[in-house]
């Protein structure tokens, strides 16, 4: 009644790991496109995604591109990054390009850096390139820089002094009490 077909020559194992098939050949459900392959480097295609349904508390970095439609309560630092409407970051960020359409309370270091219409952004922008369409909520300053991804020594708090040094040069004599 059933007969078992004759595996296919170019597909092979149709049960073996997509990892683990060459680039060119065939799977049980057609051809692979070219560009397919193993590759170390992040794939610009895919995001990783933040959900409205996902609140992160700590930093998040990634060297490819990140969507957020939830809450990071964090720095980010990423290779871009893309806020959606409903987004809400609290905390630095750090990435090539930046496209903002929810809120960002911090500071903002991308080459492009994009604040669309229904963007809120409270805090610094660094900037090669900085678009602002009508309608977005910029409360803060823009400085433009050749390198804005390079974090200077000005930007982070001084270190506290060393207790030698906060003495004062001429100490006041404490006041005696009366004898």
């Amino acid at each position: 009644m059933f007969t078992k077909k004759p595996e296919q020559e170019t597909g092979g194992d149709p049960l073996r790991k997509m990892s683990d098939r060459q680039a060119g050949e065939t799977t049980p459900f057609g051809d692979r496109p070219p560009s397919y392959g193993k590759s170390s480097l992040p794939s610009k295609l895919v995001p990783s995604i933040i959900g409205e349904d996902l609140m992160i508390t700590g930093n998040v970095t990634s060297k490819g591109e990140i969507q957020v439609d939830g809450e990071i309560q964090g720095d980010v630092q990423c290779g871009s990054l893309l806020l959606g409407d409903k987004s809400q970051i609290t905390g630095c960020v750090l990435a090539e390009d930046v496209v903002v359409r929810g809120r960002v309370l911090g500071s903002i270091r991308g080459l492009r850096v994009t604040l669309q219409a229904q963007s809120h952004v409270e805090g610094d922008i660094y900037h090669q390139s900085l678009a602002i369409e009508q309608g977005a909520y910029f409360e803060g300053k823009s400085r433009r820089s050749d390198d804005p991804l390079a974090t200077k020594q000005a930007d982070k708090p001084a270190a506290p002094p060393d207790k030698a040094d906060a003495q004062p040069a001429n100490p006041t004599p404490a006041p005696r009490a009366a004898e």
